[in-house]
């Protein structure tokens, strides 16, 4: 009884968490970020405004909270990566799966973000979780350190080159196919094995 009244618990919980994710991201999309308040995303969702707090700690948080999603599942693939697949195929595998995954509403979303730079920039602050990331996916792929330059380089050249991708994905009219993403990313892939082939091992 106590194992099903847990779990009642924890399905109530993800149901309000995704509620509230809902209600917020749409109020978002239709009424402009700070146009929306905390009380119309409650309202929204059918709980009180201190219920919020208990999942989000900031109305910020409820807009990037796709991106911490994101960033579990990438840094998930990456641990579990087969053996004999590097960090970089395991990344391409992950970006190709994802966006089969995105909705029309994470489009309008990023277009929101993209039109404040305030919000841009907080947005960058925490991609910057995702270089960490694969900073260390990297580094275990080469069997040094975290710190030595070559995965930090590697993983600073692929965050960058996605904020400019996203930008051009943004140009385009619909969603892009999983066609026109490989084409996109397996350049810059190619960019950033050459360079760590390039860049000299002063690991020893």
């Amino acid at each position: 009884m106590t194992e099903l009244a847990t779990g009642l618990r924890e399905r109530k919980k993800r149901e309000t968490r995704e509620a509230l994710t809902r209600a917020a991201l749409e109020l978002f999309v239709e009424r402009g970020y700070d146009e929306t308040t905390l009380a119309e995303i409650a309202e929204a969702a059918g709980v009180s405004t201190r219920t919020i707090f208990a999942y989000f700690p900031s109305k910020e948080d409820i807009l990037f909270c796709t991106m911490q999603s994101m960033r579990e599942a990438l840094a998930a693939a990456l641990a579990d990566r087969p053996a004999g697949t590097d960090a970089l195929t395991a990344l391409r595998e992950f970006i190709l799966s994802s966006a089969h995954n995105a909705t029309e509403l994470d489009y309008k979303l990023k277009e929101l973000v993209a039109a404040d730079p305030t919000l841009s920039s907080h947005k960058r602050a925490r991609i910057a979780q995702f270089q960490e990331i694969l900073t260390a996916a990297i580094a275990d792929d080469l069997g040094v350190a975290p710190d030595d330059l070559r995965p930090q380089v590697a993983a600073a050249s692929l965050t960058a080159a996605f904020e400019v991708l996203e930008r051009q994905e943004r140009a385009l009219e619909g969603a892009p196919t999983s066609t026109q993403i490989a084409a996109e990313i397996d350049p810059v892939i190619a960019f950033v094995r050459a360079g760590l082939q390039a860049l000299p091992d002063r690991s020893g």
